[in-house]
């Protein structure tokens, strides 16, 4: 939790060095830096973040509570495993959750309810151009939260919220799958600006093929030798 600093009658949440361990250490994970099941050793991130134990436990409990870690006796603390099944079921969430804001959410009649998009599609077009695996999983998390709150449906978002730390890994991993596969890491940004193309001509049968053919179908196929299936 952030510790408060007050200012007359204001308040402002001051970041407390577990959060600030806490965001660089999931920007970590998400990009594949640290992978799924890998252990993370207590002394080697203390050195690497510059902090005491304490403070790094508790941002260890913090990931573990949102779904990244998990603790196991006398091991301590590992990234949370992922299998090829968990990334079929993620995926498969998601393309439910995006189709049905489309359902409701198109056409857009509010142009401006557009701009979250063309803000995470330029940040996706600088992350590729400057090869920053994080901000482009971040920026592609963006994109894809912005699509589905289109319609505005609070308990849709809600949903999609819950889902979408581990919708970050699988698109860390389909990132790095893309470059190996296809040795090239910018056609995130062409690959989104035609889905966002599509929402703005109001398209909804190409919007919803888009979806369905986002670019993830090649790592589905090949998840049981990437990731194996973990039964």
């Amino acid at each position: 939790m952030s510790a408060e600093a007050t200012a007359g009658t204001s308040k402002v949440l001051v970041p407390t060095m577990a959060d600030a361990v806490v965001q660089r250490l999931r920007a970590l994970i998400v990009s594949g830096e640290f992978r799924p099941g890998e252990r993370l050793v207590e002394e080697r991130l203390s050195e690497m973040f510059g902090v005491s134990r304490p403070p790094l436990r508790e941002a260890l409990r913090i990931l573990q509570r949102d779904g990244l870690v998990q603790s196991l006796p006398r091991r301590g603390f590992i990234v949370i495993p992922i299998t090829a099944e968990d990334v079929r079921e993620i995926y498969s969430l998601r393309f439910a959750l995006e189709r049905m804001a489309v359902e409701l959410g198109m056409p857009v009649l509010d142009p401006s309810r557009l701009q979250p998009m063309r803000d995470a599609l330029e940040d996706m077009r600088v992350a590729a151009e400057e090869m920053d695996d994080e901000a482009a999983v971040q920026a592609n998390s963006r994109f894809h939260l912005a699509l589905v709150s289109l319609p505005g449906h609070k308990r849709l978002i809600n949903t999609y919220e819950g889902l979408r730390l581990q919708l970050e890994l699988c698109m860390g991993y389909n990132l790095k799958f893309r470059e190996q596969m296809f040795g090239d890491r910018k056609d995130m940004h062409p690959r989104h600006a035609q889905l966002l193309e599509s929402i703005e001509t109001g398209d909804k049968e190409a919007v919803l093929y888009e979806i369905a053919h986002h670019g993830n179908a090649s790592l589905l196929e090949n998840l049981d030798d990437l990731i194996g299936t973990g039964g």
